[in-house]
């Protein structure tokens, strides 16, 4: 490298010489000299040109002539902020295109530098305008930085035609010395060897990138050509990334920065930087640079962060790299003199913060106070560097309560503070001043003034503003009133036309003789007259009006007119700005008026609603909503109107853009403009951006404020008539566009949306409407029979109802009647009133409440007010009479159906049959009430009761088939089914159930978070889907590099965290559907796979993970292993889905390694499970006494290991046992929890093909018919354990020896260090209910990615959710030691209790769950630990568990302290499971809540504390020992 003296402009030139084809540079005297560097420049490469533009406007023009005219394809801009806002518009329409095709024709790579302004302000401003494009921004705070940005800005623009912003502060950088005396501006220039060879490592890196992303895209596409069986021989080869705008979007675009960065040159640049001394940090300083700060100046507790690269935004390594105990944030930023609101990396930091919450339940960040500095006329640099100013900022920062903006100027230039402040402090600050002043404070710091004020500066004319201070003022006044402004543009308008007749007519007088000079300017003013605003020379304007004023040549009458009509002569941008109220009527309010003139004026008009729950407004605005017209699509009918619709929070780069647009637009412009108000008034002190954001969001997010901008046809160069610059578009604007004939131009710049968490609402409407279609051609046809009409509301939870309701329709069917079967939650209840028959079928939820699809209309049924009297009806309910136990709780047993009985008969209703209970208590559940009243049913609506021997096939034809789970595996071709296609179904964010139930053999869930479920559908949005996927890791044992790759899946696809499962594997939780594929592909790639963790086979084998028989743990894991794999699916569906057909790396899912041959002229595709696989899921453990920590009899096969007698130090064979399993129903006695029985003892030899052979039995005799009966558990307790040994021996030939000796004496893990073997160690690491997550003090999952760093052996799950590091070498222990005390993640002060507790997964994801488990139990557990430490028992183990259902996930029925949830917050209590695992427990109360738990719990410890035999006596014994509950060692008497 070279070291030159240069300036921060001339630094970035040169890196424009070495990167770019043509420079266009900035013709003004700030940049004289770097014009003149570049000129003379050595650096500069052959063929490059450089064009001086001195005109701010005629860039754009000056990219387009470079590019059409002269062939450059790599295009770099040098110049200050203010030429941004002119390139706006042409960088959207360019980034727009390029997320469309993948290409551009040429690249954009800017360097822009900070300078004074006339008004002595440095705003970076302009520059944030772009963030909401496909625009990387990046920041330099150095001159050397100015040339190694550039460098890297146009590398990244040329190889991926990104346009990249490198921004710096170019005053401060040229005026600042070091400390030595030396100049700051020395700069190392790259060779063109070194340049070649990293713009060379750059494009290989891109390559891999991308062929990566290629390679996966390609084998989605061959494994769906392979379903619909199309062949096509020819395979895309090429390996070139830029093809496709996706993957520009989705793959480059996140990943560039950080790509480059790293691999520049001699250099360590990171995207965020950070000098933060410790842990202690507690004020955290934010800004776009990474300064030297003299550390020494600030304590420790005071941190600094740069965020080098603004856009794309770093969220995960911003929130990585903030202290966990900062309570202040203070940000600042380089903007505009008339910034007077939260600043834009506000609005990054904080959804960051927030989504980093949500995703580690809550961190403290979050609710750190933000203090937001805004700086105009000091640079961001200075006062990093200067302590003067940051020691009062900090200090002015620790004064304050709540999160506050703060104006840096007005501190240190004004000595006096200016500051607006969130929520209650503005509001007492504002107490006492007038209405005006309060409104004229507040409204300065709404963001569409600033955006003007920025846009159009000077320019700028608000035509009905009655203070020049702002552009609000009150409506009721005339001045602000849209028609009068109308009335003042019009007489403004009036003069131009004049002053320019006037010109014209000077001009065109021969009797005149104007100086050349005086013509020359008027005559350039009447071509120029016409345009817009940004792009009118106001310098000419002032040089005419100086020669008017010094004009002889002028007579004098004319002369007086020119001055007169002088303020004419400069161009204004004319806005009429009002809100909500102009909508209310069109034709009064001067709208009419302002779109129908044809006039060059423009109307910026807020929308202040939230659009968010109409339900709760008041009756006075929901009557003024109800009158407001959609003011932008009446202007789009005219044709001839500009029309935008925008949202400052939503997209602050397209609200910029319209602003431009509407401008421009030579003729009416209307842009709506959203700001919606968290409170009454939008003008109040309680006034808060933060809530403004979100509701904006919300509504664009949801269709509900669509952002898009139309340019009437034939109007400039405008090629997009419409333009979506949302995702959705509302049905009333789609409609306009299909009227226009506009569809084939909406086809190609509308985004094509998918997100598997909104779903599309176009979609949902469009299914809305198929279905109410649908129910108007049954009324027609209903017409048209003569039986009496029949109308069926259901509302299910669990689809008992539906089916019930099904059942009815079908016989109102065969007896003529004329039905129709509608959910509740779609029926209106002001309908009823004109219905004459109606059946009403409820079942019950919780505690006596409607499932969710009946509980709207459960509400409005409840205060409606109507005249039934001319109602038939009926009733029939759905629920378990001993679901609750207790006498008092009696009152919950079908409540809703009770309760709609109650209210019918008090609305007059006719009630024709008394209502029909179906009782899950009943030898055949509900039906055997419904079989009662059903007959009873059509007697009472006076048709026939019995249908003899008439089946109605051909009148049911309409019903679809009843597919069984069974035939579903039948028929699903070997687990392939419809599974492609259902991913590939972007109109929905789930699959079908018949899909769901075969993706769960290829080891994946879907689910829906249920926290946000009922909002949303009251919110009209389907639920927010998403999918669980577990892997396959027999005996759990995980690499390094696998962690690290689970670690970044979790990022990228799912929630952030990763969940350790109680059967030693992993869990994604939060998977979109479209990122499946790609997900599971990556698993793969890392040697992981997830066939069989799910569905009707034998799922992850688990072996122990006790670390005190390290010499076995080889051998169990490698049996482990191997009986995972010979009990494998050998469909090679998974392989076609996932992996696309071929092999991946090592082998991760084994190829075909059967021979099928032919049988009966078809292959043997599953020669062990055949084409139904098995009856239900099947579970193997492996355990080595005197160890129980796999929990051994839980499982359907269960082989505990029988050591050698002599050296107890070989595996020499095994027990076999069988039949355990912990799911069951609640208060169904035919299902239960079972411990597995022992069949007998074989040596090892035998035990894989043993396993085979009792799969076999199950196979053949499992229940097929009763998913509930269809586990093995209940195989053998039907047949008993001495048949079931006799089927297994008689497949595999051989008898079983008796069950040998054994005995184990705990089932918990062993915490903290354990020494293995010789020279290595063990480390048993707690992990709360297994979930992998960084919180606030404990930053686990940081803490864990840093281990697989830096660890040498490999990790171990374990079946109680922990996590063994495993095989630490004697010399790295106290590394690993240290690396785990510096995150404070150790087990050292933990209770025993705590480290025996387990739960699962249950809400918010998981369907089953009907009560908390995982993120309730830690809570619980610290309410009983005041009990344990009061007794003494803090070191005494007690295993506790806790499930959200009872299947029992987290094996409860086998603990010492069960809770099995039944409802939100209630729980049943079992107590009494054997320490060791070998024991059930007992109920020992029913419906119990937090309370009531503490209550029985407290006293027992006590009691267990103090009457306990020795200190060996475990908690479970004692219970059955002193009574409290009985011993259960059989699951048939689990109930008893």
């Amino acid at each position: 490298m070279a070291s030159i003296e240069y300036t921060a402009f001339e630094a970035a030139g040169l890196a424009s010489l070495q990167t770019s084809d043509v420079i266009l540079i900035e013709d003004n005297h700030v940049l004289e000299k770097t014009i003149a560097t570049l000129e003379g420049s050595g650096l500069k490469r052959e063929g490059v040109t450089i064009f001086k533009v001195p005109r701010q406007s005629e860039f754009p023009l000056t990219i387009k002539y470079v590019v059409e005219e002269l062939g450059k394809n790599a295009v770099s801009v040098i110049a200050t902020p203010e030429v941004l806002l002119h390139l706006l518009p042409l960088v959207d329409d360019y980034t727009k295109k390029l997320a469309a095709q993948g290409k551009a024709s040429f690249s954009l790579s800017f360097n822009i530098g900070v300078v004074s302004t006339d008004k002595n302000s440095v705003s970076a401003s302009n520059i944030f305008a772009f963030s909401d494009l496909i625009v990387g921004i990046i920041s330099s705070n150095s001159t050397q930085e100015c040339y190694d940005m550039a460098i890297v800005s146009g590398l990244v623009a040329k190889t991926t035609f990104i346009p990249m912003i490198n921004y710096f502060d170019a005053a401060y950088l040229d005026s600042t010395k070091t400390t030595g005396g030396s100049q700051q501006n020395i700069v190392d220039v790259l060779t063109p060897e070194q340049l070649e060879t990293y713009e060379d490592a750059v494009k290989v890196e891109l390559k891999k990138l991308v062929d990566e992303h290629q390679k996966t895209q390609q084998s989605l596409s061959d494994s769906a050509e392979q379903q619909e069986e199309q062949t096509n021989d020819s395979v895309a080869t090429d390996s070139e990334y830029l093809v496709d705008g996706n993957i520009i979007k989705q793959v480059i675009y996140p990943a560039i920065t950080d790509l480059v960065l790293e691999g520049y040159p001699s250099k360590n640049y990171k995207e965020v930087e950070s000098d933060i001394s410790s842990d202690s940090v507690s004020t955290l300083v934010i800004s776009p640079y990474f300064s030297k700060v003299q550390r020494e100046s600030y304590t420790e507790k005071t941190g600094f962060l740069g965020i080098r690269v603004y856009r794309p935004f770093p969220q995960d390594k911003f929130v990585k790299a903030i202290p966990q105990n900062v309570d202040t944030l203070v940000i600042l930023e380089q903007l505009g003199e008339s910034a007077k609101v939260w600043g834009p990396m506000v609005f990054d930091i904080v959804p960051a913060l927030q989504k980093s919450a949500k995703s580690n339940e809550k961190t403290k960040p979050v609710q750190a106070k933000i203090v937001d500095g805004l700086t105009s006329s000091i640079s961001v640099l200075q006062i990093l560097e200067s302590p003067k100013y940051l020691e009062k900022v900090l200090e002015y920062a620790s004064s304050k309560n709540s999160s506050t903006i703060l104006r840096i100027d007005d501190v240190f230039l004004n000595n006096k503070i200016a500051e607006q402040v969130e929520s209650g402090e503005a509001a007492n600050a504002q107490h006492n001043k007038d209405e005006e002043k309060l409104g004229l404070e507040v409204a300065a710091r709404l963001p569409y003034e600033q955006m003007l004020n920025t846009t159009f500066s000077e320019r700028l004319n608000v035509i009905n503003a009655i203070h020049s201070k702002t552009v609000w003022g009150p409506s009721e006044k005339l001045e602000t009133n849209p028609e009068f402004g109308f009335g003042k543009f019009v007489n403004t308008h009036q003069r131009q036309k004049n002053l320019k007749k006037l010109v014209l007519d000077i001009l065109g007088d021969a009797n005149i003789s104007l100086g050349s000079e005086t013509r020359e300017a008027l005559t350039e003013w009447i071509k120029k007259s016409d345009e817009p605003s940004l792009k009118f020379d106001s310098k000419l304007a002032e040089r005419i009006v100086q020669l008017v004023e010094t004009s002889t040549d002028i007579p004098e009458q004319k002369l007086n007119q020119l001055a007169e009509l002088a303020p004419y002569f400069f161009k204004k941008s004319n806005w009429l700005v009002g809100a909500d109220e102009w909508a209310a009527d069109i034709g009064n309010s001067g709208v009419h008026h302002v779109i129908s003139s044809g006039y060059n004026v423009n109307m910026l008009i807020l929308d202040t609603d939230s659009y968010q729950k109409p339900q709760e407004a008041t009756e006075t605005h929901t009557l003024k909503l109800n009158n407001k017209k959609d003011i932008g699509l009446y202007a789009l009918n005219y044709g001839s109107v500009y029309v935008a619709s925008i949202s400052a929070f939503a997209s602050y780069s397209q609200a910029m853009t319209a602003l431009i647009e509407a401008d421009a637009y030579p003729g009416p412009a209307i842009v709506l403009a959203h700001l919606p108000k968290s409170t009454e008034k939008l003008i109040s002190s309680s006034y808060s951006a933060i809530e403004t954001m979100k509701l904006a969001k919300q509504a664009v997010d949801g269709g509900r404020w669509p952002l898009y901008r139309w340019h009437p046809a034939g109007q400039g160069e405008v090629k997009e008539q419409f333009v979506l610059d949302s995702e959705k578009l509302r049905n009333e604007l789609q409609e306009f566009l299909d009227r226009s004939n506009k569809l084939a131009v909406m086809s190609t710049v509308a985004p094509k949306y998918y997100s598997g968490v909104d779903n599309s609402l176009e979609a949902r409407k469009k299914k809305e409407a198929e279905e109410a279609a649908s129910r108007d051609l049954q009324k027609l046809m209903a017409g048209l029979r003569t039986g009496p009409s029949l109308t069926i509301l259901y509302a299910s939870d669990a689809h008992n109802a539906e089916d019930a309701a099904k059942r009815v329709n079908r016989g109102a069917k065969l007896r003529g009647m004329n039905p129709e079967i509608i959910c509740m939650e779609d029926f209106e209840v002001d309908e009823l009133e004109y219905k004459e028959n109606v059946v009403f079928i409820v079942s019950t939820a919780g505690q006596g409440e409607f499932p969710t699809n009946g509980r709207k209309f459960w509400k409005a049924l409840s205060t409606a007010s109507m005249n039934l009297s001319n109602l038939k009806y009926s009733v029939f309910g759905l629920g378990d009479s001993q679901y609750w136990p207790r006498k008092e709780e009696y009152i919950y047993y079908n409540k809703p159906g009770k309760d709609l009985d109650r209210r019918f008969v008090e609305l007059g209703a006719n009630r024709v049959l008394e209502i029909g209970l179906g009782d899950d208590q009943d030898s055949e559940g509900w039906e055997a009430g419904f079989n009662n009243w059903e007959p009873q049913l059509w007697g009472a609506f006076g048709v026939t009761a019995s249908i003899g021997g008439a089946d109605g096939a051909g009148l049911l034809d309409d019903e679809p088939p009843t597919i069984t789970d069974e035939q579903n595996k039948i028929q699903s071709n070997y687990l392939r089914g419809n599974i492609l296609t259902e991913l590939a179904d972007d109109s929905k964010g789930n699959v079908d159930d018949f899909t769901g139930k075969l993706l769960k053999f290829h080891g994946t869930y879907g689910q829906d978070d249920r926290d946000l479920r009922e909002q949303r559908k009251a919110d009209g949005l389907s639920p927010a889907y998403s999918f669980m996927i577990r892997v396959r890791l027999p005996g759990g044992r995980a690499t390094c590099d696998q962690w690290k790759s689970m670690d970044d899946l979790a990022n990228t696809y799912a929630n952030g965290t990763i969940k350790i499962t109680t059967r030693q594997t992993f869990q994604l939780h939060g998977v979109l559907k479209k990122n499946l594929r790609t997900t599971i592909g990556e698993m793969n790639r890392a040697l992981m796979d997830t066939i069989a963790a799910c569905g009707d086979v034998n799922r992850n084998v688990v072996a122990t993970a006790n670390p005190m028989q390290p010499h076995l743990h080889q051998e169990v894991y490698e049996l482990a292993r191997d009986i995972s794999e010979h009990l494998l699916p050998k469909t090679t569906a998974y392989h076609e889905i996932w992996c696309g057909g071929e092999m991946v790396a090592g082998k991760a899912v084994s190829p075909l390694s059967v021979d099928y041959g032919q049988q009966d002229g078809e292959q043997i595709v599953e020669p062990l499970y055949g084409k139904a696989y098995l009856p239900r899921k099947f579970k193997i453990a492996i355990a080595i006494p005197p160890e129980n920590d796999v929990d051994v009899f839980a499982y359907d096969l269960g082989l505990i290991a029988i050591l050698d007698a002599e050296t107890q130090t070989k595996i020499v064979g095994y027990n076999v046992a069988v039949g355990g399993g912990m799911g069951m129903t609640h208060n169904n006695k035919k299902t239960y929890p079972r411990l597995a029985s022992i069949l007998g003892y074989l040596p090892k030899d035998k035990i894989i093909d043993t396993c085979e052979k009792i799969v076999m039995v199950q196979r053949d005799h499992g229940d097929r018919v009763n998913r509930k009966h269809a586990r093995m558990k209940y195989t053998i307790d039907d047949h008993g354990v001495d048949w079931f040994r006799e089927q297994v021996e008689l497949r595999m030939n051989a008898k079983f020896e008796p069950e040998r000796p054994y005995s184990f004496t705990r089932n918990g893990d062993r915490y903290g260090w354990v020494t293995t073997r010789s020279g290595f160690n063990n480390y048993t690491l707690f992990i709360q209910n297994g979930r992998v997550a960084d919180i606030p003090g404990y930053p686990l999952k940081t803490a864990l990615r840093h281990l697989a760093d830096v660890h040498k052996g490999y990790l171990q799950l374990t079946c109680n959710s922990h996590l063994i590091i495993a095989d630490v070498a004697d010399a790295d222990v106290p590394t690993i030691e240290n690396l785990l005390k510096s995150y404070n993640v150790h087990n050292k002060s933990l209770s025993a209790l705590r480290l025996h507790s387990m739960a699962c997964t249950a809400l918010p994801t998981c369907g089953l769950a009907m009560a908390e488990s995982e993120r309730y139990l830690p809570s619980l557990v610290q309410l009983l630990e005041h009990h344990i430490d009061e007794a003494g028992l803090r070191n005494d183990a007690i295993t506790i568990r806790m499930t959200g259902c009872p299947n029992g996930c987290a094996r409860p029925y086998n603990a010492e302290i069960a809770l099995v949830g039944k409802a939100p917050g209630v729980y049943n209590l079992y107590l009494g499971g054997a320490h060791d695992g070998s024991r059930l427990n007992k109920l020992l109360s029913a419906s119990v809540d937090e309370q009531q738990i503490i209550e029985l719990l407290a006293p027992i410890i006590k009691q267990y504390a103090l009457e306990r035999l020795n200190e060996h006596e475990k908690f479970g014994d004692f219970v059955i020992r002193a009574g409290i509950v009985n011993e259960t060692r059989f699951g048939m008497d689990f109930h008893d």
